[in-house]
């Protein structure tokens, strides 16, 4: 059974996840800024157990929002989890005026962001010496 919680200021559960993919098994070493004072927060918990989370926020540009930070747990990939935590926040995106989404990805999860409907915009760019491509969605 999943369960997706609601959070306005970065939970412990959401800098674990966090910590531990982006971090750990990734080598990021920027993971955590000041958008996340700012962000909504979405942690899905499976069998009640913290799996996989993403944030949220407005930008500039009206009716548009910025995706990100979406992270699981390896043990709970494979489950379709990311997909469950995008539709959630498109969905209270939607809720809270929202037209557009802009996301930027790491181009090996590319196409998990095409089947969710994203279109890429624009060329590569690097961040922390991967390869990102910034997507669009219309709400």
């Amino acid at each position: 059974m999943t369960e997706i919680k609601t959070y306005h200021t970065l939970p412990a559960q959401a800098r674990d996840i966090r910590e531990e993919v982006f971090v750990t098994e990734q080598g990021f070493t920027k993971e955590f800024d000041d958008t996340d004072q700012i962000a909504t927060h979405l942690v899905l918990f499976w069998e009640g157990q913290p799996a996989g989370v993403c944030r949220f926020f407005p930008t500039q540009e009206p009716g548009c929002w910025d995706f990100g930070r979406l992270a699981v747990r390896k043990v709970f990939r494979d489950k379709h989890l990311g997909s469950l935590l995008v539709q959630e926040a498109e969905n209270q995106i939607r809720r809270l005026g929202g037209t557009k989404l802009a996301l930027m990805a790491q181009i090996r999860v590319q196409k998990f962001y095409e089947k969710n409907g994203y279109t890429p915009v624009g060329e590569p760019c690097d961040d922390e010496g991967c390869p990102h491509i910034w997507m669009v969605k219309a709400l």
